[in-house]
C-alpha cells in the first residue's frame, strides 16, 4: 500500500508540475514577446530623439514616449482583465490531457556507443628490404641484404606482438562497455516496465470505483488545467463509491487577484503616470463572477475528464485563504458550494452563459458578500467525509522542506522538482521533462544570456554512494542527441575519479556534489539543508 501511495503521489506531483511548466512557458512566451516589442520600440524611440535637433523636438518625444508608456501599462491591464473574463471559455476549449495512456512511459534508449572500440587496430604490414642487384652481389650486397631482412624481420615481429596485445585490450574494453550498456538498458526497461504495471493496476481500481484510486486520478486531472498567475491551484477530492460522486475542495484565488488599477494616464504638467483606481463595487463584482468560473470549470473538468463514466455526481465547495481584517487570524471560509449531476451540466452550453446565473440554476449556494469574505455552509461537508474517505492534494517541493531538511529522505522525482526550483531561483529558465519521454533527461534550464547562455541538460541523482563514469557518459549522449551547450550532473552524492576524468575531458560537463548543493541552497534558497550519506565524500584536492 505504502509503494502504491508512492506511485500516485508522483503521478500527483508530475501532473502539478506539468500544469506549473505550462503556465510558465505560457506566462514566458507572452511576457518575452512583450519585451521584445517594447525594447523594438524604445530603440526606435531612442534614434528618433537622437535625431532631433532642438530641444522642442527633443521635448515632443520624450512626451509621445511617456505617452507610450502608460499606454502599454493599460494594455497590461487591460491583458489581464481579459484574462480572468474568460478562465470559464479557457477551460471549456481546452481538452483534458490527463488519461492513462499519458501516464504511461516509453523507452526509447540511445544506441550503443562503442567510442571508437568496434574499429580493429590496424596490423603492421611487412615491408623486405629491397634486394641488392647482380652487380651488388658481387660486392658483397648479398650479406648485407640478409642483415636487414633479419632487423626488419625482428622488428616486424615485435609490431605484431604489440598489435595483439592492444587488440586484445580493445575486445576487453569492448566487452565491458557493452555489459555495462545491457546492464543500464536492463535496469531502465525494467523500471519502465513496472511503471507502466503500476498505471495498469491505477486504471483497473479506477474502473473498479477504488474510491482512492479515483480521488487520485481526478487529482491528477484538475491538477493538469492551467489557470492563470495568482491561482493557488491547490486541491483535495473525495469519491463516494455509492452516489457515484466527486466532492472537490478547491483553493480560490484571493480578491487581489482583481487589479486595483483601472487605467493609467500621462499627466504632461506633472510629468508623471497615475493610476485611475477600480471602483470597489467593480472589484467585487468582478470577484464574484470570477469564482464563480472556477466552480463551473472545476465541474466541467470532471465531467469531460471522465475516463469510464464513474462520476453521475460532482460537488464543489471553494475556499479561500486569507486573514480576517476584523481579528488578524487566518480564516478559510467557504465562498461557493455546488453539486450537479451530469445529466443537467452536460447540457448547458458553458460558453455562453453567464457564470453566476448559471450557479443559481445549480442551486448553488454562493456567498453575498465574497469579497468580503462572507461564508456559506457547503452543500457537502468535506470535513466530515475525511473519516470514511481517503483525500488527495499536492504539494511544492520546496515550500514542503522544514528548518533542517535532509534531501536524501525526499523521494527521487521530489528531487527532481528541488533541482527544477533551484535552477529557476538562480535566475535560469528550467523545468523537469516529462516522464514518459524524458531521454534520461531530468530537468532542462535555459540560460538567456547572449554569450554565455543556451541550452542546459541537468541529470538529478539523489544517491547516497557514488556516481559512476557511466552516468556521466549517458549525460554526454544525450547532450549531443539535444545538441545542448552545456550538461550538469547534480548528486546528493560525489562522482567517482574516473567519471570527474571524464567530464574534465569532455569540456562541456559540469559536476556538482553533495557540498555544492549545500553552498546553493542556502545562497538562492536560504535553506540549511542536511545530506545524511553514510559515510562522507573522498577528499580530492
Amino acid at each position: 500500500m505504502a509503494k502504491r501511495r508512492g506511485v500516485w503521489a508522483d503521478l500527483q506531483r508530475e501532473r502539478a508540475r506539468r500544469q506549473r511548466l505550462e503556465q510558465q512557458a505560457y506566462r514566458a512566451a507572452a511576457q518575452a514577446a512583450k519585451k521584445a516589442e517594447r525594447e523594438r520600440e524604445q530603440a526606435r524611440r531612442a534614434a528618433a530623439r537622437q535625431a532631433a535637433q532642438d530641444e522642442r523636438e527633443h521635448k515632443r518625444l520624450y512626451i509621445e514616449e511617456r505617452k507610450a508608456e502608460a499606454a502599454d501599462l493599460a494594455a497590461d491591464l487591460q491583458e489581464r482583465i481579459e484574462e480572468l473574463d474568460s478562465v470559464l471559455v479557457a477551460g471549456v476549449r481546452r481538452r483534458p490531457d490527463a488519461s492513462f495512456a499519458s501516464l504511461r512511459r516509453t523507452f526509447q534508449p540511445p544506441p550503443f556507443e562503442p567510442e571508437g572500440l568496434d574499429r580493429p587496430v590496424p596490423q603492421p604490414q611487412w615491408v623486405p628490404p629491397r634486394p641488392p642487384s647482380a652487380v651488388g652481389n658481387l660486392f658483397g650486397g648479398r650479406a648485407r641484404y640478409e642483415r636487414e631482412e633479419a632487423a626488419a624481420r625482428q622488428a616486424y615481429e615485435r609490431e605484431r606482438a604489440r598489435h595483439a596485445a592492444v587488440e586484445a585490450d580493445r575486445l576487453r574494453l569492448l566487452d565491458e562497455r557493452r555489459r555495462a550498456y545491457d546492464q543500464w538498458l536492463a535496469t531502465e526497461s525494467e523500471g519502465i516496465r513496472r511503471h507502466n504495471a503500476e498505471i495498469d493496476e491505477f486504471e483497473r481500481q479506477v474502473r473498479a470505483g477504488d474510491s482512492d484510486a479515483v480521488a487520485r486520478f481526478f487529482t491528477l486531472v484538475l491538477d493538469s488545467s492551467p489557470y492563470p498567475e495568482g491561482f493557488p491551484h491547490r486541491t483535495r477530492a473525495i469519491y463516494r463509491p455509492e452516489p457515484r460522486e466527486l466532492v472537490v475542495e478547491y483553493e480560490l484565488p484571493p480578491q487581489s487577484v482583481i487589479p486595483a488599477e483601472r487605467d493609467y494616464k500621462y499627466v504632461q504638467t506633472r510629468d508623471q503616470i497615475d493610476k485611475a483606481a477600480r471602483s470597489v463595487k467593480e472589484i467585487k463584482d468582478r470577484y464574484a463572477r470570477l469564482i464563480a468560473q472556477v466552480a463551473l470549470r472545476t465541474l466541467h473538468e470532471v465531467f469531460a475528464g471522465d475516463p469510464v463514466g464513474i462520476i453521475e455526481v460532482a460537488s464543489f465547495n471553494g475556499h479561500v485563504s486569507t486573514t480576517d481584517p476584523a481579528t488578524g487570524q487566518p480564516v478559510r471560509p467557504c465562498l461557493l458550494s455546488v453539486s450537479a449531476e451530469k445529466g443537467l451540466f452536460s447540457s448547458f452550453v458553458l460558453a455562453d452563459v453567464d457564470p453566476v446565473a448559471c450557479l443559481k440554476k445549480l442551486n448553488a449556494l454562493i456567498s453575498q458578500h465574497p469579497y468580503d469574505l462572507e461564508a456559506v455552509r457547503p452543500v457537502v461537508d468535506f470535513e466530515a467525509l475525511l473519516s470514511q474517505y481517503k483525500f488527495v492534494e499536492g504539494m511544492d517541493a520546496v515550500a514542503g522542506l522544514d528548518s533542517r531538511p535532509d534531501l536524501l529522505d525526499m523521494k527521487p522525482n521530489e528531487f527532481e522538482h528541488f533541482t527544477r526550483q533551484l535552477f529557476e531561483t538562480m535566475g535560469m529558465k528550467s523545468w523537469v521533462t516529462q516522464a514518459s519521454k524524458d531521454d534520461g533527461v531530468d530537468a532542462v534550464a535555459i540560460n538567456e544570456d547572449p554569450v554565455f547562455g543556451g541550452l542546459c541538460v541537468i541529470q538529478a541523482k539523489r544517491y547516497s554512494g557514488p556516481v559512476n563514469v557511466e552516468a556521466v557518459r549517458a549525460l554526454a549522449g544525450v547532450m549531443e542527441d539535444k545538441h545542448a551547450t552545456k550538461g550538469i550532473m547534480i548528486t546528493t552524492s560525489w562522482v567517482t575519479k574516473d567519471g570527474h576524468a571524464f567530464a574534465a575531458r569532455h569540456g562541456r560537463i559540469q559536476i556538482m556534489e553533495c557540498e555544492e548543493i549545500k553552498y546553493l541552497c542556502k545562497e538562492h534558497l536560504d535553506l540549511d539543508v542536511l545530506i545524511g550519506l553514510p559515510k562522507p565524500p573522498p577528499k580530492r584536492r
